[in-house]
């Protein structure tokens, strides 16, 4: 197969590939010339940044493409169904990096609680704010976690390995295999948890799940983290929320925009914030990149 590499990927797994006898390009293209080039390829692998639209596919199926592969969990970039469609087969990755993804939303989790990075960059200005980074403890809060896929009850372990109340909700209801979680309604999570994890895909309407009206019915005292979607939470809304002490906190791994221009948001001392790294571990890329070449093997 002729395979395009669009965003990157693991070394080890671009050898594996060639040594199979594939051709493997790594190339980025812009939008407006995606669709052309996909047509000289017979597979085409994706991360975050690549877009495949309605109109790729129109183009690269006057040529050879059958198979686009997005190395991650979700494919909101991708226009699946029409792909489907139109005889062309999206596949993911989607344990590959679970374990990655639940790491950073801990680690923002701990960020938020104890002002690890507002601390850190007031300190290397010459600031001794001691007294006013009085945190709180992880320990014996609830979590609430929106959506409950293999990313969600990786946090979830980690949570309550940590002494937290894990809630939960999901579209699919009740997971009868975690009983020592609690399933509630999207509104009963977001009045009782003190920290509120987003994890699930962006809806079909490309709507924030979470808005101003939600973000009112949550803790003074609460935290919110998005290492899903961008998009999810409603960025203006959260700003306001924030400015006006109707929430503690807000730690975000994407954005509406990637990269973002949002300097009212990711300037914000209450938000703690990463450039979509969710899944940039060393074990996880190299998860994807074993996955992928799978992915390939078998449909070649």
């Amino acid at each position: 197969m002729r395979i395009l590499v669009t965003d990157g990927m693991e070394k080890a797994a671009v050898a594996q590939l060639k040594a199979n006898g594939h051709e493997v390009v790594e190339q980025y293209f812009e939008p407006d010339a995606l669709g052309e080039a996909l047509q000289a390829f017979d597979c085409v692998v994706v991360r975050s940044k690549t877009k495949v639209r309605a109109n790729h596919i129109d183009e690269a199926v006057k040529g050879k493409l059958k198979l686009v592969i997005r190395g991650g969990v979700g494919v909101d970039n991708i226009d699946v169904a029409y792909a489907e469609g139109k005889g062309v087969k999206v596949r993911n990755t989607p344990a590959a990096s679970s374990e990655s993804v639940a790491e950073l939303a801990l680690g923002h989790m701990f960020a938020l609680a104890r002002f690890i990075g507002i601390a850190n960059v007031t300190i290397r200005n010459g600031e001794w704010n001691k007294k006013q980074y009085e945190g709180t403890e992880i320990n014996g809060k609830t979590l609430g976690l929106i959506g409950f896929g293999r990313i969600s009850q990786a946090l979830a372990r980690r949570a309550e390995a940590l002494g937290m109340k894990v809630v939960y909700n999901d579209f699919l209801g009740e997971n009868k295999n975690f009983p020592q979680y609690t399933f509630m309604s999207q509104a009963e999570l977001l009045k009782v948890a003190d920290f509120v994890s987003l994890h699930i895909p962006m809806p079909a309407d490309k709507k924030p799940v979470i808005g101003e009206a939600e973000l009112a019915t949550m803790k003074p005292t609460a935290f919110i983290i998005n290492t899903a979607r961008g998009g999810l939470v409603e960025e203006a809304a959260l700003v306001k929320a924030l400015d006006e002490g109707k929430l503690a906190g807000a730690a975000l791994d994407v954005f509406a925009e990637e990269p973002t221009k949002n300097e009212a948001l990711y300037k914000h001392p209450k938000v703690s914030v990463t450039p979509h790294i969710g899944g940039s571990t060393e074990e996880a890329q190299g998860r994807i990149g074993a996955e992928i070449v799978s992915i390939i093997e078998s449909f070649a």
